[in-house]
């Protein structure tokens, strides 16, 4: 079986994670004749099929499915493997890390700032997305970890908690936002972790039907809410930052709904490199810097009672 080498194991999973030979050699950045002739030599020296060929791409079958899942499990551990042997030599590594994207803004900058500073020879990868998003990518092996909204309950991840974020209701200061714009929700797709919290909030506020506009980009979502288009749920950390300080209003939401952890989350079954732990150290830090208990407490004013950022 000397089709099954890494390389081998590279089109397996990449054709069971795209579903498709001519995606499956974009991502490996090879022909598809390639990708093709590699696969039927595996099916040839297993003596199996491992995809049905259908007219609209490739299905795993019972087989496949099997090879491509230890296929992920041996790619991740070689590339596990390397990043050590180099950490443990003294040349860095490589550390991939997921995050929301009001994390990113609010709540790395300083922790990167400082991880940076003492580990420069480290090759640091930040990846913005939404919480769900950010959960298949660490499971898929894709992230080394991810900072991400909520509670998480899957056997393959743990997560430890961080920061613990306040959310607000977040409108256009001085007035600005209209009867129908306060029925109308912007916010990012329903991956994202805050989205059920401001569909909830809108709910118990009763503004329905309320109608919901997606965007991509914190900031497009927070330029429009303080243009009076709409409204949004965001971490009150967040909105008192510039340039949005004394552009936007901001109330709390009430109980449960105004409180959400961000964990930082990884497989259990990933390698701790010292780079990961270096990493971590400066998370906690800073978590230690920021933890609730020094945060200036919020007014409960409810949905419907504003209160400036300012």
């Amino acid at each position: 079986m000397d089709s099954m080498d890494l390389a081998g194991l590279r089109v397996v999973k990449a054709v069971a994670d795209t579903g498709s030979v001519s995606r499956a050699a974009e991502t490996l950045h090879c022909v598809q004749s390639n990708v093709t002739a590699r696969v039927k030599r595996l099916e040839e020296d297993l003596g199996v099929d491992l995809f049905r060929r259908m007219s609209r791409g490739m299905v795993p079958t019972p087989a496949g499915r099997v090879l491509a899942d230890y296929a992920d499990r041996v790619l991740r551990l070689v590339a596990q493997a390397r990043d050590a042997v180099t950490d443990a030599a003294g040349r860095g590594g490589r550390l991939t890390i997921g995050t929301m994207e009001s994390t990113a803004a609010v709540r790395l900058p300083p922790i990167l700032a400082r991880f940076h500073a003492d580990h420069p020879d480290v090759e640091l990868t930040v990846a913005p997305g939404p919480t769900e998003t950010l959960l298949t990518d660490l499971l898929a092996g894709r992230l080394d970890g991810a900072f991400v909204g909520g509670a998480v309950d899957h056997p393959d991840l743990s997560g430890i908690p961080v920061f613990d974020e306040e959310l607000v209701l977040v409108e256009a200061a001085g007035g600005a936002t209209g009867d129908g714009a306060r029925r109308t929700l912007l916010g990012f797709a329903r991956t994202c972790a805050y989205r059920g919290r401001a569909e909830a909030a809108m709910r118990e506020a009763g503004r329905v039907p309320f109608r919901v506009m997606e965007f991509g980009a914190l900031d497009a979502i927070l330029g429009c809410v303080g243009a009076g288009m709409g409204v949004t749920v965001m971490p009150r950390s967040v909105v008192e930052r510039e340039p949005w300080r004394g552009r936007l209003s901001w109330s709390a939401l009430p109980g449960s709904l105004g409180r959400m952890p961000t964990l930082f989350v990884r497989r259990t079954d990933s390698v701790e490199t010292a780079s990961l732990r270096a990493f971590l150290a400066a998370v906690s830090r800073d978590g230690e810097a920021e933890s609730p208990a020094t945060q200036a407490p919020t007014e409960r004013t409810g949905l419907n009672g504003l209160k400036t950022a300012c």
